[in-house]
């Protein structure tokens, strides 16, 4: 094809004429572009064409043929090439044209660069840049910043004349164009600047405070399209090296703040500078935590809230207004900060505003509770008490719009706080009732229809969350509710509706018995709706009221929702071929509640149900085609990593064209790299979003697979049809780039291994003895799932970033541990590796537990964490009483490693701290055993001070923990010189007025003292006390030592001692009450004991039983 035809090719493809378009991109790509003169030609038309739009196309089409023609094309052609494009860079006024072929210069000096070739690149663009042109000035600035990206070898050595002329750009007096560009430019040098280089860095440095003046200018004066470049330079900075910006994070902080309640400035920046500031929380947060910056951050985005929009917008803008980011750096900021940053200031604040006579405060303040109890649900139950008038108030609001907002804080509280809310029922449903009738009232009148039925949908949604921790004391509000719900459904809107049946489902769960006289009414009801196959809204409330059913199924139960099982399966498959994400998903859940209900006997729709889940599993999660020239050809099968994740070349189609698909999260290059992976990324960065973030697929096989963790565990040997596939399938989703599936395929792994083992080993229960070598051998398919899974779970909890992943691998860990013993750390390594990970937990050195590219001097002083932040190391301390409990004694050698980061948590600062690692203590003493010994005077040091620790759960963990101390410790000697301190230490405790875990765990710990030196005990004193305390009235596992020591004293005295005898008639109405229901009080073995105790004093003290009405009748009834 001549010169002209492919200059028409190109033309074709600017038309508006589909048709053409079409013909012209298929000859282009499958001919023209597969020689190596059609990127000269191209080239050429960029150089020379008079078309703007042409020359554009002519640049972009060029930069994606370098990796696979330049090298072929003749020297002196690429040198005239050379010397040809940046004479006509320098001379193109199209802004987007220069752009382009400095980006095409770019590809081409990644390549010479390297090869050594292009020498006098350097020179002519440091020469550009400063040239008295402004517009040479320009381009040559982005030019750098171009090749800067993608040749940084080049310039490795040239950091200190670039630093000094970019410092002279960005201060430009004539263009804004010079200094944006050039802060896209040092946005790639502070990527690559080297941190141990000090002069470089001061140098770098001293750019900043210009690049925030250019920030706060271009945002000043409203261009957008400069603004997104300023903010998108500091968003990069953000990820550098934190040395790079750590002299300026204050001041950046605190301008990202500014620029963000500033009213003067458009709703995007404002939104940008928010959410600048909500990366610098989720990448910075020790940073910010250091630095104190959460408290002033807090107050800004309080007020910001104000301007929060109406809460049933969906339009696009209004979900990124200023008053929604300022939210959600609330929440980001509630998830990452300790309290005191965040929690505190808002809870000190709430009242003012809750009370404020502008709405527009009243409706802030309860949607930032809202929005931050799921970081601090711990801290906030503490202060409910002080908030629940406030929240009952804004209910009421004479304000429709902070009611609606009253709605959604409510019903966000009582996602994390269900417990804490339920005791509250007597006072909170009455006003959930009437904010109810008064909606419907006004609906039914036709007044602000729109507003009252949001008021509606957010009262049916709180009423959702409320009841989903209301087991108890459900039913009592049933008649009361279950027919306003269901006039509800006669309203046209399907979003009421779907509220009003979700609402159902979960009044009906909470209700149980109660909610039986409603059953075939509402069943009835919701049939049509489980029918319907079109329509998104429908659809929607299709998928909730199948969902509401299975609540429905736990509340009647298996034999009542029996008939209505097989319909409602039948539909449920039909739903998964309806093309509703959402509608699947609800199908997904509907079977993990039934197969709860039904257990064993969900086996009939087990084949059905195993084949839609693993078809999810399975299922492909997109990708996209990209160019890579004939070199592809043997690419498919292979893989390579764009970004973090891992791509596998799929298919090749012949036609210079693979598809690629994710299979991966770890960085994997094969050993020769055919392409340019910087070409692979897509430049639409949706598609890019889409390709590496969470998908719509992911989303869906993270509930399924915590589905399959449901189903498998309850319908036990019935599913063994599907199991290998299915763990199979698990195991491949393990290293899944998007952690809910990480998280959700670890949960499932281990609930299939629990299951598998209770399986093989008849049942549920303990059947295993602690310690290594394995006292028992495990099936072989067992052993093989445990080391599998061992593997890929070590495999991903060492690197993991993500802070609630590492926290669930800890909690399944601990689990598995405790359920299935020692036999899972069999394998070589397996508690070598898994001590250290845990060792890096606890000294919060994980990765999930640093900001990116930390150093250690950015942490600060404070030992005070975000809730999640401490969830990890907590969860952590239950895998080392797991690890105790599996290996028994044998752990003894490994507490040697782990001694001095526990103990160094039971002395924190932090009252929550000290008493879960205390009681980790307690519970790995308890395994060890004898093995305990050598740590007895670290242990006795730890132990009396907590004895006398301010915090409630800390000395009642303390109490216990000495008791166990003193019963397994052979260091006889310790033990009888600490004897007097600690029961001076224990005095108090058991002196407290009230019932309590703290009182009753020093009983047990007196107790155990006396059985294992009772000579060193003062009887006559002590037992008088610790009788008084009886019976015990929190911790019923304290009554076997307490009963077993007492058993011991009254075969051991002189029964006619004065002081037996009054014991004696204080413990005489205590037997009554421990051998009376709750039976829960005592074990089988205990409770034997005790009986055995009655005879015994019944023969030898007849008199001081006699008359004890309550005793003869419990004797009578057990003899």
């Amino acid at each position: 094809m001549d010169e002209q035809s492919f200059v028409r090719l190109l033309e074709d493809v600017l038309t508006p004429d589909t048709e053409r378009v079409k013909a012209a991109t298929t000859k282009l790509r499958k001919e023209e572009f597969k020689l190596p003169v059609s990127l000269a030609r191209l080239i050429h038309v960029l150089i020379s064409h008079e078309s703007a739009p042409l020359r554009q196309l002519a640049a972009v089409e060029a930069r994606t043929l370098i990796p696979r023609h330049w090298k072929a094309l003749a020297e002196e052609q690429k040198s005239h090439i050379r010397a040809s494009l940046l004479r006509s860079i320098m001379e193109e006024k199209a802004v987007l044209v220069r752009h382009s072929s400095a980006r095409l210069v770019a590809a081409i000096a990644g390549i010479d660069l390297g090869d050594g070739k292009w020498p006098h690149l350097p020179a002519f663009l440091q020469q550009a840049a400063t040239s008295k042109d402004v517009s040479h000035r320009e381009i040559g600035l982005y030019m750098l910043y171009t090749i800067i990206d993608a040749a940084s070898e080049a310039f490795t050595d040239k950091w200190p004349q670039l630093l000094t002329l970019f410092n002279q750009t960005v201060r430009d007096r004539e263009s804004i164009d010079v200094r944006v560009n050039t802060m896209l430019a040092l946005s790639r040098v502070g990527l690559l600047l080297d941190a141990e280089d000090e002069a470089a860095l001061a140098a770098f440095q001293v750019t900043l405070d210009p690049m925030m003046a250019v920030l706060r200018q271009v945002v000043e004066q409203q261009d957008e399209d400069r603004t997104t470049q300023a903010f998108e330079v500091f968003q990069v900075l953000l990820g550098c090296d934190f040395v790079v910006i750590s002299k300026h994070f204050r001041i950046l902080v605190q301008l990202m703040s500014e620029l963000a309640a500033s009213k003067a400035l458009s709703n995007d920046a404002r939104s940008q500078a928010l959410s600048y500031l909500m990366q610098c929380v989720k990448y910075r947060r020790l940073k910010v935590k250091a630095l104190s910056l959460g408290t002033q951050l807090t107050t800004n985005a309080l007020l910001i809230a104000t301007e929060v929009g109406e809460l049933h917008a969906e339009e696009d803008d209004d979900d990124s207004s200023p008053g929604r980011s300022a939210l959600g750096l609330l929440d980001a900021m509630a998830q990452s900060l300790p309290p005191s940053q965040v929690i505190m200031p808002l809870l000190s604040a709430l009242p003012q505003f809750a009370n404020s006579p502008d709405p527009n405060f009243r409706r802030a303040g309860i949607l930032a509770l809202g929005f931050c109890v799921e970081g601090a649900p711990d801290f906030i139950s503490i202060q409910l008490k002080n908030i629940y008038p406030l929240v009952l108030q804004l209910l009421l609001d004479p304000d429709i719009r902070v009611r609606q907002a009253a709605l959604y804080g409510l019903a966000r509280l009582a996602d994390e706080l269900a417990d804490d809310l339920s005791k509250l029922h007597e006072t909170l449903i009455p006003v959930l009732v009437r904010v109810l009738d008064e909606a419907t009232v006004q609906v039914n009148n036709g007044v602000d229809a729109e507003r009252q039925l949001d008021v509606i949908k957010g009262t049916c949604n709180a009423l959702d969350a409320v009841f989903g921790g209301m087991e108890d004391v459900g039913g009592i509000y049933v008649a009361e509710l279950i027919p306003r719900l269901q006039r509800l459904l006669d309203q046209p809107d399907y979003k009421v509706k779907t509220a009003a049946v979700s609402a159902t489902g979960t009044v009906a769960a909470a209700s149980k018995e109660a909610f039986k006289p409603y059953f075939e009414t509402v069943v009835h009801a919701f049939s049509p709706y489980v029918a319907v196959k079109d329509g998104a809204d429908e659809l929607d409330l299709r998928g909730i009221a199948c969902e509401a059913l299975g609540s429905i199924a736990t509340a009647v139960g298996p034999i009542a929702f029996g008939p209505y099982v097989q319909p409602l399966m039948q539909a449920t498959e039909e739903a998964l071929h309806l093309d509703h994400a959402r509608l699947r998903e609800t199908t997904y859940i509907l079977w993990s509640t039934l197969s709860k209900v039904y257990g064993e006997e969900f086996a009939p729709f087990l084949d059905g149900v195993a084949k839609a889940l693993l078809d999810c599993l399975e299922q492909h999660e997109g990708g996209f085609e990209v160019e890579v020239g004939e070199e592809g050809e043997g690419m498919p099968g292979s893989e390579i990593t764009i970004g973090t994740s891992r791509i596998k070349v799929a298919s090749h189609d012949g036609e210079a064209k693979i598809t690629l698909t994710r299979t991966g999260r770890e960085v994997s290059v094969g050993d020769d790299e055919v392409v340019d992976i910087d070409d692979l990324i897509p430049d639409d960065d949706e598609s890019w979003d889409e390709f590496t973030g969470a998908s719509a697929a992911a989303l869906e096989k993270e509930i399924a697979l915590d589905v399959i963790g449901d189903v498998v565990s309850h319908t036990g040997k019935r599913y063994l049809p599907h199991f290998e596939k299915t763990m199979q399938l698990v195991l491949g989703l393990m290293e899944h780039p998007y952690d809910g599936v990480r998280k959700a395929a670890v949960g499932a792994l281990w609930r299939g291994y629990t299951t598998l083992w209770e399986i093989l080993e008849d049942g549920p229960g303990r059947k295993w003895e602690p310690g290594l070598p394995l006292k028992t051998q495990s099936r072989a398919e067992l052993v093989k799932l445990g080391e599998l899974g061992m593997t890929a779970t070590l495999g991903i909890w060492e690197d993991e970033m993500d802070r609630d992943t590492v926290s669930d691998i800890n909690r399944n860990l601990s689990a598995v541990l405790r359920s299935s013993g020692p036999a899972t750390l069999a394998g070589a390594g397996v508690i070598d590796t898994m001590t250290s990970i845990l060792i890096s937990i606890l000294a919060k050195q994980h990765p999930c537990q640093q900001d990116l590219g930390e150093l250690e001097e950015d942490r600060g002083e404070s030992e005070e964490s975000a809730e999640y932040d401490w969830l990890v190391i907590d969860n952590a301390l239950d895998v080392i009483s797991g690890m105790a409990s599996a290996l028994g004694a044998g752990f003894g050698e490994v507490w040697k490693l782990l001694t001095e980061p526990v103990l160094r948590i039971a002395y924190s600062s932090e009252a929550e701290e000290r008493s879960a690692a205390v009681g980790a203590i307690a519970g790995c003493m308890e395994a060890m055993g004898e093995a305990t010994t050598p740590h007895t005077a670290s242990l006795l040091k730890l132990l009396l001070l907590r004895l006398s620790d301010s915090d409630p759960a800390t000395n009642s963990n303390a109490a216990f923990a000495t008791g166990i101390l003193c019963q397994n410790s052979q260091s006889t000697e310790q033990l009888q010189r600490a004897y007097p301190a600690l029961l001076a230490k224990l005095e108090p405790l058991l002196q407290q007025a009230e019932a309590s875990s703290s009182r009753d765990n020093a009983a047990g710990c007196v107790s155990r003292m006396i059985l294992r030196l009772p000579s060193h005990v003062p009887l006559q004193a002590v037992l008088p006390a610790l009788a008084a305390d009886l019976p015990l009235r929190q911790d019923y596992d304290e009554n076997e030592p307490v009963w077993r020591m007492l058993v011991r004293v009254y075969q051991e005295v002189d029964l006619q001692a004065d002081w037996i005898a009054d014991l004696t008639t204080s413990l005489v109405p205590v037997l009554a009450q421990v051998l009376a229901p709750p039976e829960e009080q005592l074990t089988a073995e205990t409770r034997s004991e005790v009986l055995q105790l009655v005879r015994y004093l019944a023969e030898r003290l007849p008199h001081l039983l006699q008359g004890n009405e309550a005793l003869a009748g419990v004797m009578r009834g057990v003899s």
